[in-house]
């Protein structure tokens, strides 16, 4: 949803060949019909992936290093804000992981 959305729905309408990162199932599922249907662009995909959790984002970098023969753009768009105080699984506070963390790791993670 928002911005996120709306650069993917840019990247495919420009023939990208273009991953939605998202936590949900159903909700990426839906932006993904949703993109290509508005776009004409076959080539849009959903992978699961929540930076929150640092083993989440492991697993999605090892699957996009194996799976693509390159990356020419990565847009970290992930947030969070006005949580209750929490901590995941991992011993991080929730937004911190989310925002900075997962999106730091991810970023180094897919430099190569």
């Amino acid at each position: 949803a928002g911005i996120g959305k709306c650069v993917a729905m840019d990247l495919a309408r420009r023939n990208a060949r273009t991953i939605l990162a998202c936590r949900s199932q159903e909700r990426g599922q839906a932006a993904v019909e949703e993109i290509r249907a508005a776009t004409g662009n076959p080539s849009v995909l959903l992978r699961l992936l929540d930076t929150s959790s640092l083993a989440s984002v492991r697993a999605f970098a090892q699957s996009v290093l194996r799976e693509e023969t390159r990356l020419d753009v990565l847009v970290n768009n992930a947030g969070v804000t006005g949580l209750p105080f929490a901590v995941t699984p991992e011993g991080l506070e929730m937004t911190f992981a989310t925002n900075y963390l997962g999106p730091f790791l991810l970023t180094n993670l897919l430099l190569g």
